[in-house]
């Protein structure tokens, strides 16, 4: 007879005891109580050397079944990017400031719903991305939003949480440096003067740097360029709050100073050379080569069927409503 151990499915949890706002060995044991009695969990945690993405690999390595990350938008990245290719399973556990990752998957960022999305969610296979033959699985930022990562240390996030993000744009806004560009795909090449090019794999409604053509399909086999290229402070602001409403409305922009187009290659180059940024980490400099991996990651989502309400009736004007003893109409011959 099997034993309720051999039973269990494998999994290697990535831990990150640093992540978020909230008590880690807390957190940590309230994943343990909600998985284990379904999983065999093989828990590594990453430290200032080692890395989600190298956990990851070693796990890939040892022949693990699934991966469960558990950490902030940092960490997810890192880890889902070293599973590209490999048709390992991905389950995300969002314990960050931004929880990025989350909501641009559209996976539930507590941890009670994330575990229940492992537990009992499908599988759901996207695309991914390399960048200068670097993995990326959400976007990379040129220019304006490189400079606000960087400004945004890790000090006032961990302080101040997604305003920190917001105090730094605000900085940056001020000082909009702008930059001559060329955006080379597989059909035309753009020249163009920009203060930020963000593309991206998939983005949550918050980067709105990214929601140029809105509504992102992360399993289109394309990547999505969004040009944001205004010429005063002003307009960068007003820009700025037009991406965000478009965002939040799944609505294309509609600004002569943002353009976008989608293509599965390309190359930016840019002068002069701007800082990049890939998932949120400072990557280094232009010119880069970015090309979509097709189905390259598997994720646990949320198996969420598609419900059709039967009726809704309330708040009409002067409803009542009667309730029959009969079970239906009788048919007229």
């Amino acid at each position: 007879m099997l034993s309720s151990s051999n039973m269990r499915r494998s999994a290697c949890l990535i831990f990150n005891p640093v992540a978020g706002q909230g008590d880690p060995e807390q957190d940590l044991a309230r994943i343990q109580e909600l998985l284990e009695p379904e999983f065999d969990l093989d828990i590594r945690l990453t430290s200032p050397d080692v890395g989600a993405d190298v956990l990851a690999k070693e796990a890939v390595e040892r022949g693990a079944e699934m991966i469960i990350a558990s950490g902030g938008d940092g960490t997810l990245s890192t880890a889902a990017a070293a599973l590209i290719g490999t048709g390992i399973p991905c389950g995300i556990i969002s314990r960050g400031t931004a929880n990025a990752f989350a909501n641009a998957m559209d996976i539930p960022d507590t941890i009670d719903a994330a575990c229940e999305t492992i537990l009992n969610g499908k599988t759901q296979v996207v695309d991914a991305a390399m960048c200068n033959g670097m993995p990326m699985v959400l976007l990379m930022g040129i220019g304006f939003e490189a400079e606000v990562v960087e400004k945004a240390d890790r000090q006032a996030k961990n302080r101040f949480g997604i305003l920190a993000y917001v105090l730094a744009g605000l900085q940056q806004l001020r000082e909009m440096n702008r930059f001559t560009a060329e955006i080379e795909t597989e059909e035309k090449i753009v020249q163009v003067e920009a203060a930020a090019i963000t593309i991206a794999n998939a983005a949550p409604p918050t980067s709105i740097l990214a929601q140029g053509p809105a509504g992102l399909d992360v399993a289109d086999g394309l990547l999505d360029i969004t040009i944001v290229a205004p010429t005063t402070k002003a307009s960068a602001i007003a820009a700025s709050v037009h991406l965000l409403q478009t965002a939040l409305n799944s609505n294309p922009v509609e600004r002569d100073d943002i353009g976008y187009l989608r293509a599965r290659k390309i190359r930016v180059t840019a002068d002069p050379a701007q800082k990049v940024v890939v998932d949120g980490e400072l990557f280094g400099e232009t010119p880069i080569e970015i090309e979509c991996i097709p189905g390259g990651l598997t994720l646990l989502v949320p198996a969420v069927e598609e419900e059709i309400p039967a009726e809704k009736l309330d708040g009409l004007p002067g409803l009542v409503i009667i309730e029959k003893d009969e079970p239906a109409l009788e048919t007229a011959e």
